[in-house]
C-alpha cells in the first residue's frame, strides 16, 4: 500500500517557514545534491520547535472547549467535575505560554526522537543519512535542556541512562512521483506515557458487525484511563496485510501524517477514514466521564479512524494516542531549500485573538489548602477531611521520585536495610525533570504515571512510608488497598503541564542517588502547588 500521495497532500495542507541556512541544495547530474548540513539544521529545528510550540489546530481545539459549553467547561449531572475539567484545560493553554516565554519544554518527558523521511529518488546526499540525523537529534536534546530518557541494557537486568537520548527511531524510505526531487520529514518527539496506550488488536472478522465493534471500543477508550495526558489525539486502524503494516499507519494517524485520506464516498483510495464511527468515539469519550483528566466530557480532543482492506482470515485493530503534548512536526528540503512547519511561536496572542481569557472561573468554588510541613498524620488528617475529585494547593517539601529509586528501595527491604528517613517524613511526587534553564529553580517538572509504582504499595505503605503520594492517571487495586488499609492518600496532578508545574517549586535539591540523572532522589519545595484528590484513606477512588 502506496501512503505517499498522502503524505505529499499532508504537506501542501500546512504552512512553512524558510530556514536561512549557509548551505543550499544545487542540482548536479540532474540529480538534486542536499548538503548534509541541511539535515542536521531540520533535525535541530524541529526538535527546538516540538519543544516549546505547538501546531495552531492543537491549540484551537483546547480552546474551542473553553468557548463551547456543551462541549467544554461543564459536565451535565456534575457541575464540580467539570469545573475540573475547565480548569485542567486553562492549566493546559497557561502552560503552552509559559514554555513558548521561559523556554522551557512543554512536557518534562521530551520524549523518545523518532524520524520519518521520504527521500525522492532524484535526490542525494552523499552521507549515511541515519546517522547525520540521529546525531543532530542528540545535540538538539542536549542543546535545548530536553531530558535524557533513553535507557541503554549492559545486561538483561542492568540497565543505564545512555546520557544523550539515543538511540533515535529513524524510518526513511525511497519514494517517487514527485513534482520536482524533494526529502520530507515527520519529526515525532514520543513520551513515554503516550506511547504505553498504543495496542494492537488481533481480531478475526466475527467485530465485523456494528454492535459488536461498537461495545469493543468502548471497552478499550474507558481501558485507556488517564495516564497517558488527555484529552488525548485518539486514532482507530483497522485493518492491514499485516500487522506492522497497520501499526505503521497508527503512527503516522496520530501524528496527523494521514489526515488527508479521503471518508469513503468521497474518492477511491487504499485507504480510507470512517466519519461515523470517529463522531461515535467522540461521544464515547464524553460518556466516559474521565474528561480532561479529573472528570468533565473532554477526555478525547479529536478522531481519526482508518480502514484497510485485509486478509479474509484477520481483522486487526489498533489503537494509539497522541497526548497533551502532541509533538510533531514536518519539514522539507528541495530546489528551493530548507523549510520547517510553522507553530504557534506566540500563544498568548493567538489566545487573544481568539477571545480566550484564562482564570476567569478561579474562585467559582473554594480550594483547600495543605501545609504539608507538619507530621504526616496531621496532614493526613485533613485530607480525609476531603472527597474524591476535590482540588487542592499544597504547600511544602516533596520527594521527587520514580522507577529506579523505587527500584532501589526494593532492594534495600529485600536486603533487611532501613528505608531512608525522607520517605517517612514527606509525600511522595513521581517524576523526573528536564534540565534546567539558566536562572530557574528546576526544569519542566510534569507527573509520570503512576501505575508503574504500584507493586510497591503494601512494602511501602505498611511502614509509614509514602502515605501521600503525587502523580498522573489511575492506580492499580494494589494500592488503593493499600491507602484504605494503612491510612493513605493519592493525589493526581496535571500531566502535559510540566512548564506550569515547575513554576510553583521554590527549591531543589539531590539527596539521593545523583547516578540516575534525571531519576535521581530530589528534595524539592512547593507553594500553591495544584493537585487533585484520586484515591482516599477509605478506598474511595475517583476513576471508578
Amino acid at each position: 500500500m502506496d501512503l505517499f500521495p498522502l503524505i505529499v497532500k499532508s504537506f501542501q495542507k500546512n504552512l512553512f517557514r524558510n530556514i536561512d541556512v549557509p548551505v543550499f541544495p544545487r542540482l548536479e547530474n540532474d540529480r538534486l545534491y542536499i548538503p548534509p548540513e541541511l539535515l542536521q539544521k531540520a533535525a535541530d529545528e524541529a526538535f527546538h520547535d516540538m519543544a516549546f510550540y505547538f501546531r495552531e489546530n492543537h491549540l484551537s481545539l483546547l480552546a474551542d472547549r473553553l468557548s463551547d459549553p456543551d462541549r467544554g467547561d461543564s459536565d451535565r449531572g456534575d457541575p464540580d467535575r467539570g469545573d475540573n475539567n475547565r480548569f485542567v484545560i486553562e492549566s493546559l493553554l497557561a502552560n503552552a505560554i509559559i514554555a513558548e516565554r521561559e523556554k522551557m519544554p512543554s512536557c518534562q518527558d521530551t520524549g523518545t526522537a523518532i524520524i520519518y523521511g521520504w527521500k525522492d529518488e532524484g535526490v542525494y546526499t552523499g552521507a549515511k543519512d541515519n546517522e547525520i540525523l540521529e546525531k543532530a537529534a542528540a545535540a538538539s536534546y542536549s542543546k535545548y535542556g530536553l531530558r535524557f530518557s533513553q535507557i541503554g541494557a549492559r545486561s538483561f537486568f542492568d540497565e543505564f541512562n545512555t546520557g544523550d537520548n539515543l538511540p533515535a527511531q529513524i524510518h526513511i524510505e525511497a519514494v517517487s512521483g514527485s513534482p520536482q526531487p524533494a526529502y520530507r520529514f515527520l519529526f515525532i518527539a514520543k513520551g513515554g506515557g503516550s506511547t504505553n496506550k498504543t495496542s494492537y488488536f488481533p481480531s478475526t472478522p466475527a467485530l465485523l458487525q456494528e454492535e459488536a465493534f461498537g461495545v469493543f471500543l468502548e471497552e478499550k477508550i474507558r481501558a485507556l484511563g488517564t495516564a497517558g495526558c488527555p484529552p488525548y489525539r485518539l486514532a482507530v486502524v483497522a485493518g492491514g496485510s499485516s500487522p506492522e503494516q497497520n501499526l505503521q499507519v497508527l503512527k503516522l494517524a496520530t501524528a496527523e501524517a494521514l489526515d488527508t485520506a479521503p471518508y469513503f464516498g468521497e474518492a477511491d483510495s487504499p485507504i480510507h477514514r470512517d466519519r461515523y464511527w470517529e463522531e461515535k468515539i467522540m461521544e464515547m469519550g464524553r460518556k466516559t466521564g474521565l474528561g480532561a483528566q479529573f472528570g468533565g466530557r473532554n477526555f478525547i480532543l479529536d478522531v481519526r479512524v482508518l480502514r484497510m482492506s485485509r486478509h479474509a482470515a484477520t481483522f486487526p485493530v489498533s489503537m494509539g494516542i497522541s497526548c497533551i503534548a502532541h509533538r510533531n512536526i514536518l519539514a522539507v528540503i528541495d530546489k528551493d531549500g530548507l523549510r520547517i512547519e510553522k507553530l504557534v511561536s506566540h500563544p498568548a496572542s493567538f489566545l487573544q485573538k481568539r477571545g480566550v481569557i484564562l482564570g476567569g472561573k478561579e474562585g467559582e468554588k473554594s480550594v483547600a489548602r495543605i501545609n504539608l510541613d507538619r507530621p504526616m498524620n496531621d496532614v493526613c488528617g485533613d485530607l480525609s477531611a476531603l472527597s474524591t475529585g476535590d482540588r487542592i494547593l499544597i504547600t511544602g517539601k516533596l520527594i521527587v521520585a520514580r522507577d529506579l529509586a523505587h527500584l532501589k528501595w526494593h532492594k534495600l527491604l529485600a536486603q533487611g536495610k532501613q528505608l531512608p528517613e525522607y520517605l517517612y517524613n514527606h509525600p511522595v511526587y513521581y517524576a523526573g525533570p528536564a534540565g534546567t534553564p539558566p536562572g530557574k529553580v528546576i526544569g519542566s517538572l510534569g507527573p509520570t504515571s503512576a501505575q508503574r509504582m504500584d507493586p510497591y504499595g503494601e512494602e511501602l505503605l505498611s511502614r509509614g512510608c509514602s502515605l501521600i503520594s503525587l502523580a498522573k492517571g489511575n492506580r492499580s487495586s494494589l494500592w488503593r488497598d493499600a491507602c484504605k488499609k494503612y491510612g493513605g492518600f493519592f493525589l493526581g496532578t496535571i500531566g502535559g503541564a510540566a512548564a506550569l508545574l515547575a513554576q510553583y517549586v521554590t527549591s531543589n535539591e539531590v539527596v539521593d542517588y545523583p547516578e540516575l540523572g534525571m531519576e535521581a532522589v530530589r528534595l524539592i519545595e512547593v507553594r500553591d502547588f495544584p493537585a487533585f484528590i484520586v484515591i482516599d484513606d477509605k478506598g474511595n477512588d475517583l476513576f471508578l
